[in-house]
């Protein structure tokens, strides 16, 4: 979202869905993922236990972010997380008022921000 004159650095673009620290890393873990994850593996990759990991889910879902796939493989339930377009847009927009804070913070450090998402190539896709 741009800047606005009365509120430079206000970031309103800081989805505080998104912003919580273990929402970010299932967000970032699916992102790395597009095929999605199964349960386990997310878990794992985010240090959360199941109840933790159920709970962020469930907030994310209910705003339109993750899809959640029950189902079983032979007879063992199986669920798979995998993130939505709108979360992907949304996450996207996201990465890019963290990039414009984290510029705005280094300009008023006096230093020069690394070109984030140019190096990365994330906003790019």
């Amino acid at each position: 979202m741009p800047k606005t004159d009365s509120a430079p650095f206000s970031y309103e673009g800081l989805d505080r869905v998104i912003h919580e620290k273990a929402r970010l890393g299932l967000l970032t873990s699916l992102m790395a993922h597009p095929k999605g994850l199964a349960f386990a593996d997310l878990k794992q990759l985010c240090g959360l236990t199941d109840g933790n990991l159920s709970r962020h889910l469930a907030v994310l879902q209910e705003a339109g972010l993750v899809e959640v796939t029950k189902g079983y493989e032979g007879n063992r339930p199986h669920t798979t997380c995998r993130l939505t377009k709108t979360g992907r847009r949304r996450f996207l927009d996201y990465l890019a008022v963290l990039e414009r804070l984290v510029r705005d913070a280094a300009k008023a450090a006096g230093r020069e921000a690394p070109p984030l998402g140019g190096r990365l190539g994330i906003l790019s896709t």
